[in-house]
């Protein structure tokens, strides 16, 4: 992957992670079951976390 394509990448994902943890917010208020966006919060964050990596390889 190029440098840009990590950069576009890691800014999609910190889009979908704004966009589930409003979502998480909602479920807690509304009492409802978070497991699973919570799951999906921590995966998302390993992939910044790779994504970030691979950027200062590039760089």
């Amino acid at each position: 992957m190029t440098k840009q394509e990590i950069q576009d990448e890691i800014a999609a994902l910190k889009s979908d992670y704004v966009r589930i943890q409003g979502d998480l917010d909602k479920l807690e208020a509304s009492g409802a079951n978070v497991q699973n966006a919570e799951r999906q919060l921590g995966q998302m964050e390993e992939q910044l976390k790779d994504l970030k990596k691979q950027l200062a390889e590039a760089e």
